[in-house]
């Protein structure tokens, strides 16, 4: 695990979590406060629903992808020091 990385603050998660229950709380107040058919709301929170759901998907993939680029680096660093320490063994 990287040891210059700085986990985030309770107060950082917390407000993470706050500002995302708000933005939903509020979207959803607006969809049902809108004056439009029933139909037209259940489409709009299909799709405010499928696009929040692929934000933390792709959220997810990205963060997969960066953490599986850091464990390649430190093999490849770790052959690299093997390497080093057989050749200066040798000479």
């Amino acid at each position: 695990m990287n040891q210059n990385a700085q986990p985030h603050s309770s107060a950082f998660v917390t407000f993470s979590y706050a500002s995302f229950g708000a933005s939903a709380f509020l979207v959803a107040l607006g969809v049902f406060f809108m004056p439009i058919d029933l139909w037209m709301k259940g489409y709009l929170t299909m799709g405010i629903v499928m696009l929040v759901q692929t934000c933390v998907t792709l959220t997810k993939t990205l963060r997969d992808r960066h953490e599986s680029g850091k464990l390649v680096n430190r093999i490849e660093d770790a052959r690299a020091e093997r390497l080093l320490m057989e050749v200066s063994k040798a000479a």
